[in-house]
């Protein structure tokens, strides 16, 4: 990426970005993951902050009901299942923590209604 795009760059609502978690506390996720933007660009260019899930491809996540299968990992994962944690909201400031888009770029439609109506169950915002 150029530095003209990374000046440009700002997520948006289903993409998928790597971003660090640290400091963590707890069970919270830490260091650098991938995790799936569902705040607007418009809010994220102007506030800084991204609102999302984290996504992981620990196995034990199979049999998770909150845990929404997003397809399979590449890189140092590849083939293995990623998923989508439905059960973790978290707002990060994605400056801040020097965000970059994953290869996976977005979400698919399909899995990000999942998510959406998962995150539904849990949250009852609709």
């Amino acid at each position: 990426m150029t530095r003209r795009a990374a000046a440009t760059w700002v997520p948006d609502r289903q993409s998928v970005i790597w971003i660090d978690c640290n400091p963590q506390a707890g069970q919270e996720m830490r260091d650098i993951h991938p995790f799936l933007v569902l705040s607007p660009r418009a809010f994220n260019d102007r506030t800084s902050l991204v609102i999302g899930l984290p996504m992981t491809t620990a196995a034990y996540n199979a049999d998770n009901p909150f845990a929404v299968v997003a397809g399979l990992a590449d890189g140092a994962k590849a083939g293995k299942t990623s998923y989508v944690l439905c059960h973790q909201p978290k707002s990060f400031d994605w400056r801040a923590r020097q965000a970059s888009p994953h290869p996976m770029k977005t979400l698919n439609n399909a899995a990000f209604a999942q998510v959406r109506a998962v995150l539904n169950q849990i949250m009852a915002l609709a």
